[in-house]
């Protein structure tokens, strides 16, 4: 592509983004994607839907590439990054709380693959597509919280539909061997008793007795199964969540990575460094210093508490 159209095409600004923050919140973004200098997390679901245009993704062990009426979902607390868009490209980001994703009633196999990298992608458009999420776009960001809900639950139907329909399904390098046994739908709705308590509490004080115990199941199959299902520990989890709130602080000007330690939940510097670095792949000095770059102005995205 010829410079001049690229300077054309947005840049993500990583200082204005808002979905980081908020683990336990519903973010919508319905904008211009914007090219992205490097990889972010969050822990949300994410459901992508392309309006017009096209636009590539880098994700954990693979590339997607998203068209016009294209429907996507993956997991989002795996570094993900868009490396390249069409100039017209425009699109709706919806962050989702992982309880959420707990709700679907995909198959137990390609749930378990999504929560280990894989991307979800309807392999022909839908034409009821654009009018339906133009609608629950409205929806989840008006003040009515019956409104939010509703929008929730049609999007997760639809989501649903996708296991009924032509898709594609990208997978990392390597997953089929290292994919254990799926769990049922019971375990997955312990799972989502889990990841609510967790969203809720992730920068106190907690350890998996006191996650176990919200959930009302035993402290060993509480990790036991959130380890089949999600692929991480109790401990990886709640890092996450500590993670993508630690990030979102470093992206402001006054980012002092003492404070965001401590503000993130982790209970001294040297946990916090050795947590970032393994999954930013550099310091969290670094990692604010390279956020600072200057990037153009854009509209923030809508983040939106979910009850």
């Amino acid at each position: 592509m010829q410079d001049s159209k690229k300077l054309a095409k947005r840049m993500w600004d990583p200082k204005k983004s808002t979905v980081e923050a908020v683990p336990n919140n519903l973010v919508v973004s319905h904008e211009q994607p914007g090219i992205m200098v490097r990889a972010h997390w969050h822990a949300q679901v994410e459901v992508n839907f392309v309006f017009r245009g096209a636009m590539e993704y880098r994700m954990h062990g693979h590339s997607a590439q998203l068209r016009a009426g294209d429907l996507c979902l993956f997991w989002g607390g795996l570094p993900h990054q868009v490396v390249d868009t069409s100039e017209d490209a425009f699109f709706i980001a919806i962050h989702l709380p992982l309880v959420h994703f707990f709700r679907l009633r995909l198959p137990a196999e390609l749930t378990h693959k999504l929560m280990h990298g894989a991307t979800l992608i309807t392999a022909r458009p839908d034409d009821t597509d654009q009018q339906n999420i133009n609608r629950w776009s409205t929806y989840m960001r008006a003040e009515d919280a019956a409104r939010r809900e509703h929008a929730i639950d049609e999007l997760l139907l639809r989501v649903d539909r996708m296991q009924f329909e032509p898709y594609r399904l990208i997978e990392p390098v390597g997953m089929r061997e290292g994919l254990s046994e799926p769990l049922d739908m019971q375990s997955f709705q312990n799972i989502g008793n889990i990841c609510e308590f967790i969203t809720e509490n992730f920068r106190e004080d907690i350890d998996s007795v006191d996650i176990a115990t919200s959930a009302d199941i035993h402290p060993k199959y509480a990790m036991s199964v959130f380890k089949k299902s999600t692929g991480m520990t109790l401990n990886e989890y709640v890092n996450l969540l500590r993670l993508s709130y630690a990030q979102a602080l470093l992206m402001q000007e006054d980012g002092n990575v003492l404070r965001v330690a401590m503000e993130s939940g982790f209970g001294s510097l040297s946990a916090f460094n050795k947590s970032f670095r393994k999954i930013a792949g550099k310091s969290p000095s670094d990692f604010r210093r390279d956020s600072r770059l200057r990037a153009p102005p854009r509209r923030e995205a809508d983040a939106v508490r979910v009850s």
